[in-house]
């Protein structure tokens, strides 16, 4: 049965340890992806506290991780969802993103409404990528990938 939890507390407090035991066993997030064989998108979040894994997933990283049995029960629930508190974002590279919504968010609004019509892009039917490539004039630049189900709002 799926149960949903009311408060991000006990999650916070599990990405927390998560965190510091992928640290300590120097592991990389796309290990830790390979092992719930999910994307390492979708897999950090939810370590991160943001979605539920399936039951094998939730298993194969907990023992990863020697998080034991309740972490990995844990990491099944539904959490509550969103991880940026109140106001402006204070860490550089999630400003960055805020910043990003703040100068293109209205442009991003006309052209998705002016290409699919009145409605959103879905964030639960949604997949994320994050790839470096190389910049032709030196150095890296991120490619990343907002892929979400666009869905038309319904008159009722």
């Amino acid at each position: 049965m799926m149960h949903a939890q009311f408060d991000p507390t006990a999650r916070q407090v599990l990405a927390a340890r998560a965190v510091d035991a992928k640290t300590r066993r120097d592991l990389s997030w796309q290990q830790i992806a390979d092992a719930a064989e999910l994307s390492v998108a979708y897999v950090t979040a939810a370590v991160l506290g943001q979605h539920a894994l399936p039951e094998k997933s939730a298993t194969a990283v907990a023992e990863l991780l020697d998080l034991g049995e309740d972490a990995a029960m844990l990491l099944r629930t539904v959490p509550t969802r969103g991880s940026i508190p109140g106001g402006i974002p204070t860490d550089p590279t999630i400003y960055r993103f805020y910043e990003m919504l703040q100068v293109y968010g209205t442009t991003l609004k006309a052209l998705v409404h002016e290409q699919f019509g009145d409605g959103i892009i879905s964030a639960i039917n949604f997949k994320l990528d994050v790839r470096k490539v190389a910049d032709p004039e030196g150095g890296e630049r991120a490619v990343i990938t907002l892929d979400g189900k666009y869905l038309p709002t319904k008159p009722f």
